[in-house]
């Protein structure tokens, strides 16, 4: 049987040679979809967020998860990054006031108004605990490049293991309007966080919801690898983080959500969720969990349309979820690794940060794969901004 299976080889690479066909012509391959235009690239730390003004002003941030990190938040300009709004906010050492520096910033997003810059502080380095009166929100008005908000968590909002992930807007929400955060801790508890923007005063929602914690049962694979935590000197451990990207639909009314590890999408509603008076059944038993989206999404974002724009970071790819259930790809391109945070921009482009978590050293036995430079990514859509 051997034999006449290395004749029938044989006469089949004589069949290929005789045509002239080769091993070595190149075959079928994955599709590239959608035109991605490089609009800057990093060759320092390695960015998570981006937020694009009404008037196509470019804000980063970079967190400190190990990398050197002169300035936590930054404005890009001609290509380079400057420390915004200042250089002195952006120094943390240790002994610092944690309430009057920026210490770790996961993210960074202009509201609806156009207006005012918010940033993100998680006050936790390298996943740490967080520094105590440290975990906060700033508003930096664009016009005068001054911090004008800055309301700080308490600790029964942001706990030790607490890490404020993304923010939405709602601001025709009571006298201010209403801010929605992700605790995606891999460490305790996860939830959604509400603020309200007038008094300061905040709270947890669906703390430790099954639709916030990591889908138990979810093996992510990126690059063509189980994607599981690797420690010199450690057995593979599981890697589970909840609650993560965010999004909200343009009348205000339904809150999107996804932990990072789950490919699930949920939603809940808005004015179940901001009311204090209800109880957390109540928020709970208004939850939908939208099905599964294709692969499991770092950032979400939403158009005018009611559209849901969602990453995936297991197959290089931005999708959208259209309002009749249906999931468009916009965008699959091995260049695409890790796409982070999307911000829709006036101009009409989606923007996204693609910074190779997957290859970071905590997945490889203490060995960082990524390959400078970072890229931050631009595709048209025919999608609009919520104003």
């Amino acid at each position: 049987m051997k034999s006449q299976t290395m004749k029938r080889l044989t006469t089949l690479v004589l069949a290929c040679s005789i045509s002239g066909l080769s091993w070595s012509q190149d075959l079928a391959k994955d599709r590239v979809v959608g035109q991605l235009e490089v609009v800057t690239t990093f060759n320092g730390p390695m960015p998570t967020g981006v937020t694009v003004a009404n008037d196509g002003r470019i804000f980063v941030n970079f967190p400190r998860w190990g990398d050197n990190v002169e300035y936590t938040v930054a404005e890009v300009k001609d290509g380079k990054t400057l420390p915004y709004p200042n250089a002195d906010i952006n120094r943390y050492v240790d002994g610092d006031d944690p309430a009057a520096k920026l210490i770790s910033v996961q993210s960074v997003v202009v509201d609806p108004s156009g207006n005012r810059l918010w940033i993100l502080d998680t006050a936790s380095i390298a996943f740490g605990p967080v520094k105590p009166g440290g975990p906060k929100l700033l508003a930096v008005d664009l016009n005068t490049n001054q911090v004008e908000r800055k309301i700080i968590f308490p600790a029964d909002v942001a706990l030790p293991t607490t890490y404020l992930n993304d923010v939405r807007f709602d601001l025709h929400r009571g006298a201010g309007g209403m801010a929605f955060i992700t605790d995606s801790s891999s460490a305790g508890s996860n939830g959604i966080i509400v603020v309200e923007l007038a008094s300061g005063k905040s709270w947890r929602r669906l703390n430790d919801h099954p639709s916030t914690k990591p889908d138990p049962v979810f093996v992510p694979v990126v690059e063509g690898e189980i994607l599981q935590l690797r420690i010199p000197g450690q057995p593979p451990g599981r890697f589970a983080v909840g609650a993560d990207g965010i999004a909200i639909s343009p009348d205000g009314k339904t809150l999107y959500y996804c932990p990072l590890t789950s490919r699930h999408l949920y939603s809940v509603s808005v004015d179940v969720l901001g009311d204090r008076t209800k109880s957390d059944a109540e928020v709970a038993a208004t939850v939908k969990d939208l099905s599964e989206k294709g692969g499991a999404s770092d950032g979400l974002e939403s158009d005018n349309e009611g559209r849901v724009y969602l990453s995936d970071y297991e197959h290089d790819a931005i999708r959208r979820l259209t309002t009749t259930g249906v999931i468009e790809t916009l965008v699959h391109d091995p260049r695409a690794l890790w796409p982070d945070t999307l911000s829709l921009a006036t101009d009409g482009y989606l923007y996204f940060t693609a910074n190779q978590i997957e290859r970071g050293a905590g997945f490889h036995n203490g060995q960082d794969l990524r390959q400078k430079p970072y890229v931050l990514f631009r595709v048209k859509v025919d999608g609009t901004k919520i104003h």
